[in-house]
């Protein structure tokens, strides 16, 4: 897929690798052992669910804020994009807890073909850890359409809601000893269901539909550069690494809940200030280049199978001794999981969802304008059309 022309977002895509990433450190470091520095950093790596979230509301509020699809349209086209590689990871999965003499989630993996698994505690996991978000995605799926005809025509209400959904999760952490004493419980509530992890979807569509239209600077608001906002994305995981050391997980106020539902802002912010750099066509070779494209590309495989890959290590091999022997398993799983990932993007996902799409590739996406008050930079490349947006609504959880 080119990444060049007026209307892409490559930075986004290459934005996916790194959250992705984010999410793979945080079990290599929980599960198969920890190393200095790069383990206090991603021990709270879930975040990148967080970010997945609201970058798939920004995309999708970009890519469909001027010419909405129809609903059956929209649907088709979100089930073709998740559905294919979640059922092959989740037979994977089961065929892994079969081959290691784990128990079955036969129930859960049943619900989670639905796509409904996070709805209620026991079937949460589904039959592949890794999908829950999954089952969020598709809640956010299904909204997409009303809460697009809702907000499309009331350009004044988008900021008081963008607010109101940057708030929420503080309030919702903050609301931990209003809720069941039982940390599953609790937990299901605040970090997997639907409901909870609703408003930082919303918020990716609020702020997709004002950057994409403008309206940030017509309010007077400040335009973050794409540097102080990923600025601001590292001093919060780097908060975290202290308030680790003095408040345990098992405490409302402990820092587990609050790395997910807090700093959905700063995610949006970064998001707004690479659209703008990638409308511009100034957006940095580290997260626009080819190479990062690529990953980006790879991210939903990988965010897949990853999990799986470490459960299997850890059933026949057991946890590696700490030191050099953890950096090299740590290498092993990251690296081959993601040459994995790189298969299956390019035999099932792709392939996959250019079938069910129904829709020659490239010609079945809205072309969004440009963001108001950018300076857009057109470049040319022979073969590409110039007219899609290169980036996907998100995948991953």
């Amino acid at each position: 897929m080119s990444t060049t022309g007026p209307h892409r977002l490559p930075s986004l895509t290459g934005l996916r690798f790194w959250a992705a990433l984010l999410v793979v450190l945080y079990h290599l470091s929980r599960k198969a052992g920890e190393l200095p520095l790069l383990s206090p950093l991603a021990w709270y790596g879930r975040s990148g669910v967080t970010f997945f979230f609201v970058l798939s509301g920004f995309v999708l509020a970009w890519t469909y804020g001027a010419s909405p699809a129809p609903a059956a349209v929209f649907g088709r086209r979100r089930f073709a994009r998740i559905w294919p590689l979640h059922v092959l990871t989740t037979a994977l999965s089961l065929g892994a807890d079969a081959a290691i003499g784990a128990v079955l989630p036969v129930a859960a993996a049943l619900w989670s073909l639905a796509l409904v698994h996070p709805w209620a505690l026991p079937t949460v996991y589904g039959g592949n850890a890794a999908s829950w978000s999954l089952g969020a995605e598709a809640w956010f799926y299904l909204l997409f359409p009303p809460l697009l005809r809702l907000l499309a025509p009331r350009r004044r209400g988008w900021l008081p809601l963008a607010a109101l959904c940057a708030v929420l999760g503080p309030l919702l952490w903050a609301a931990g000893p209003l809720l069941p004493a039982d940390p599953a419980v609790r937990g299901w509530l605040l970090d997997y269901l639907p409901l909870t992890r609703t408003p930082q979807f919303a918020l990716g569509v609020v702020t997709g539909l004002a950057v994409r239209h403008g309206v940030l600077p017509r309010a007077g608001f400040p335009r973050p550069g794409l540097l102080p906002a990923a600025a601001a994305v590292v001093l919060w995981h780097l908060l975290l690494v202290p308030w680790h050391a003095a408040v345990p997980d098992a405490l409302w106020y402990g820092p587990y809940s609050a790395s997910q539902l807090v700093p959905a802002p700063l995610f949006a912010a970064l998001l707004a200030a690479a659209a703008r750099r990638d409308a511009a066509g100034t957006a940095p070779r580290l997260l626009a280049g080819r190479t990062a494209v690529r990953l980006g590309e790879w991210s939903y495989a990988w965010y897949l199978v990853h999990e799986i890959g470490i459960r299997c290590w850890l059933a026949v091999q057991g946890r590696p001794a700490p030191g050099a022997a953890t950096l090299g398993v740590w290498l092993l799983l990251a690296g081959g999981s993601l040459a994995a990932a790189g298969v299956l993007y390019r035999w099932v996902e792709r392939p996959c969802e250019r079938l069910l799409r129904g829709a020659p590739r490239g010609r079945d996406t809205a072309a969004p304008l440009p963001p108001r008050g950018v300076r857009v930079v057109r470049q040319r490349r022979r073969g590409a059309t110039g007219d899609q947006p290169s980036v996907e609504p998100s995948r991953l959880t």
